[in-house]
């Protein structure tokens, strides 16, 4: 039988019996019918998963029994940061759940010139938690135990202000290639532009915050799989994927 997993919010130790919150009950009881008895997975991003048995399905919530904890998620070979221009609804979502699959560490959502997404603070704010929500169910599926940071949406213009360590742009018309880089980061950040890409003011502004530009080869990649294709690239030649 398939033993499910679910992220929850709250703290997690073996031997304890813990009442889950709404969400993760509903999700349990509700959605998947688990019965008393049912094997099942937790984590909280603390880097394990944690064995258990649910133990009472009640309208109250889930009541599950820690059994063990699982071994702590290795560290990055190399920590990749995602700076990623907002796009529409689907291509965005696509593109977060993917680059979380593929291994990043931390994402920021990025207004550029070329974001054609418009959102009052209230709509942010609700876009922002259903943006975790994908990154949850991601690392849900994916089997990763820690959730990559999720920055609070900004102007790309702000964002370049902050130290960004291996600071590569995805530009078609880059001045390298990863076979150019001859030595392995520590870290790098990735920034990928919306709909569009990212104007030539951006661009500039870019490489003058020591961000260096990154050619994938002949073709133009559409927004939701141009950091897709870089971050496995890269996982392949430095990262985890070796």
């Amino acid at each position: 039988m398939r033993e499910h997993r679910v992220y929850v919010d709250q703290p997690l130790a073996p031997g304890q019996s813990v009442r889950l919150e709404a969400g993760p009950s509903q999700h349990l009881i509700g959605v998947l019918r688990l019965a008393a008895g049912a094997p099942l997975s937790l984590f909280n991003g603390d880097g394990r998963d944690y064995r258990c048995r649910l133990v009472a399905a009640e309208r109250r919530g889930a009541l599950v029994a820690i059994e063990a904890s699982g071994p702590p998620e290795p560290s990055p070979t190399l920590p990749v940061t995602l700076g990623l221009g907002i796009s529409r609804g689907e291509r965005m979502d696509f593109a977060l759940q993917k680059a979380v699959e593929l291994g990043v560490v931390a994402i920021a959502p990025l207004f550029t010139e070329r974001t054609v997404v418009r959102l009052s603070a209230e709509r942010l704010v609700k876009r922002r938690q259903h943006w975790r929500g994908v990154i949850i169910a991601a690392c849900e599926q994916s089997g990763r135990r820690r959730l990559p940071a999720l920055r609070s949406p900004e102007p790309l213009r702000d964002w370049l202000t902050s130290d960004h360590q291996g600071g590569v742009i995805l530009d078609p018309e880059g001045e390298r290639c990863l076979a150019d880089f001859a030595e392995r980061p520590g870290a790098l950040t990735l920034l990928v532009g919306p709909e569009g890409g990212l104007s030539e003011k951006e661009r500039i502004a870019a490489r003058q915050q020591g961000f260096t530009g990154l050619r994938l080869g002949p073709r133009i990649l559409r927004t939701e799989t141009a950091p897709l294709a870089a971050i496995a690239a890269i996982q392949a030649l430095w990262g985890d994927f070796r």
